[in-house]
């Protein structure tokens, strides 16, 4: 509950895609905060007692769902959506937080080396946010954040909203949590604002394709920012962003040679191969816990004709 809320977006209030003929489920002057009750991924298809069966049957149809459009008065192309993050509460499943993680075939960084699907189902304590256990291997801290979040595209008609646009959707930048202030291009008439997709946990890259996917409520702040003419989306945190996973330092793998998208997938291979020799993990266990606490980085993009690709991975995780 947002005792300071102007208004609630409720879980039935969402669309799948991007459209800017969607009917605005609200109309909110700028400044307004607003609660949305946000599904996880899958909409409820996955749940604290799915199974593989579940993964495979998945409608993907109906994944990724966004709750809105929020019409903001006043917001026209051109200017930016400032969205102030607030916070972030688990949706409790019998008093303990849900989330699910999944090696869907098809999808992620290493797809062709990991066909068959793969399901981890999260409990944790909605209150405390305590770190979310992966059986009695590891130990994952949490930072909440919302996978996508962005503004209706200009353009007509209905767009997918797995890929990034230029207005911001399925980002899934992890530190888009409490306390960053996030700025969106405004490309249609009240800029038609929708958020969902919520994380418990994630790594930057993301690389199996899922984090912790856990339904959320989120509350934001709305407000305009007149002619900012922004390209694509920016954001300001409001502090160090890896505390929760630093403490313990990193174990590091690397891709070199001369394409970003051979090194990451060497980089993340070369991870699971060490978790797999050090931990006594399955190939398909590492890979997924990879995606929700490891980072890629481009370390070097100068020193050509070879680059290098990082891959990070918390050993807090494991202590």
């Amino acid at each position: 509950m947002c005792k300071a809320c102007d208004y609630t977006i409720h879980g039935a209030q969402h669309h799948f895609g991007w459209d800017n003929s969607l009917p605005p489920a609200l109309r909110a002057e700028p400044g307004s905060t607003i609660l949305f009750h946000c599904h996880d991924s899958s909409a409820g298809q996955l749940g604290p007692s799915s199974s593989l069966a579940d993964v495979q049957a998945l409608d993907f149809g109906r994944i990724n769902p966004v709750s809105g459009p929020i019409f903001v008065e006043g917001a026209r192309p051109g200017d930016a959506l400032k969205v102030t993050i607030e916070s972030f509460t688990p949706q409790a499943f019998d008093g303990r937080g849900f989330g699910w993680t999944a090696n869907i075939p098809g999808f992620g960084l290493l797809a062709d080396q990991f066909p068959d699907p793969a399901l981890n189902v999260w409990s944790y304590d909605p209150a405390s946010l305590a770190h979310a256990l992966w059986g009695k291997e590891a130990r994952v801290p949490l930072k909440p954040f919302a996978g996508t979040i962005g503004n209706a595209p200009a353009e007509a008609g209905h767009h997918s909203v797995v890929p990034p646009r230029r207005m911001g959707g399925n980002l899934d930048i992890r530190d888009l949590a409490a306390g960053t202030t996030l700025y969106l291009p405004v490309e249609v008439e009240g800029a038609l604002f929708s958020v969902g997709d919520t994380h418990a946990a994630q790594g930057d890259g993301e690389v199996c394709g899922t984090a912790i996917e856990s339904p959320m409520d989120v509350v934001l702040t709305l407000d305009l920012v007149k002619g900012a003419n922004l390209k694509t989306p920016r954001f300001t945190t409001p502090g160090p962003v890896t505390r929760h996973l630093d403490a313990k330092g990193y174990e590091v793998t690397t891709g070199i040679g001369p394409d970003l998208m051979s090194g990451a997938r060497d980089a993340v291979a070369n991870m699971v191969d060490l978790l797999c020799a050090q931990r006594g993990l399955s190939a398909v266990d590492a890979y997924m816990l990879c995606s929700v606490c490891g980072d890629l980085r481009i370390s070097e993009i100068v020193d050509m004709p070879n680059w290098v690709v990082s891959f990070y991975f918390p050993r807090c995780v494991f202590e």
